[in-house]
């Protein structure tokens, strides 16, 4: 299965990902090892440490794209943006400097603080998908507020959300706790795609195949296909079906079997 992944920072030099080209382009490597064909590049945007304007990103990419063909590296990269939330978004929108998931300006990757959730979150919501923006909420799992709230994911989807899972998450790369509600999300169906979120060969790697093993074995083949078809479909700006889901709380732990 040729897999898409739709966050991951290794465009050069612009963010905490991928330092300098060489890296760049041994990560590209990786990725392609994981079996991974297309990247959408999301460099940090407005989150009080990296500003990466639309234009820029644009020219980067194609760059950045031209040096992996003189490589070698069977990668196709996109352009795009893991947009943080801050009141500034929507005017960011307006002002043109906003890449989306998809070429149409359907999907939007948006970061939410790592230390919560806050609470004019559900009014921007609200206000992104009045102008038929739908966001994909980046890495779930791994924001403290989802951690404490897990049924404010069920509350977001039933909005009109959709989520995007870490697949280092669902491998115990960020610990145990995190591994658990990836499950649990993927169980409730409120988990949408993997994406690596790979920004170095160290604890934030790719990781893909690894996670879609893991996710045949204990889902099903038909669910790791829906999570690579998902994927296809933000990339495109087609519908992502929203199948019958059900709140983190009503997700019971997975049995363990122990052996004496």
């Amino acid at each position: 299965m040729s897999l898409i992944d739709l966050h991951c920072h290794i465009l050069p030099g612009v963010d905490d990902g991928a330092k300098d080209l060489p890296m760049a382009l041994e990560m590209a490597k990786a990725a392609v090892e994981q079996g991974i064909s297309n990247i959408l590049l999301t460099p940090h945007h407005m989150d009080g440490d990296y500003t990466n304007h639309k234009d820029d990103v644009l020219k980067k990419t194609e760059v950045f794209q031209q040096e992996i063909v003189n490589a070698g590296i069977p990668l196709k990269v996109f352009p795009g943006q893991e947009v943080h939330l801050t009141g500034e978004l929507l005017q960011a929108i307006d002002d043109d400097d906003i890449l989306f998931m998809d070429e149409g300006g359907k999907y939007l990757l948006l970061e939410l603080p790592h230390s919560g959730v806050p609470e004019y979150t559900e009014e921007m919501l609200f206000e992104l998908m009045a102008r038929g923006i739908t966001p994909v909420i980046a890495h779930p799992e791994r924001n403290h507020g989802f951690q404490k709230e897990p049924d404010k994911i069920f509350d977001f989807i039933e909005m009109g959300c959709l989520t995007q899972l870490t697949s280092s998450s669902y491998l115990g790369v960020f610990g145990k706790k995190v591994e658990t509600l990836t499950d649990k999300l993927i169980r409730a169906n409120l988990g949408f795609v993997f994406s690596s979120d790979a920004h170095n060969f160290e604890g934030r790697r790719f990781l893909m195949n690894d996670a879609f093993k893991k996710l045949k074995k204990h889902e099903g083949t038909r669910k790791a296909e829906l999570f690579n078809s998902n994927a296809r479909s933000i990339i495109n700006g087609e519908e992502v079906p929203v199948p019958e889901i059900t709140r983190v709380s009503d997700v019971k732990n997975r049995r363990r079997f122990w052996v004496f």
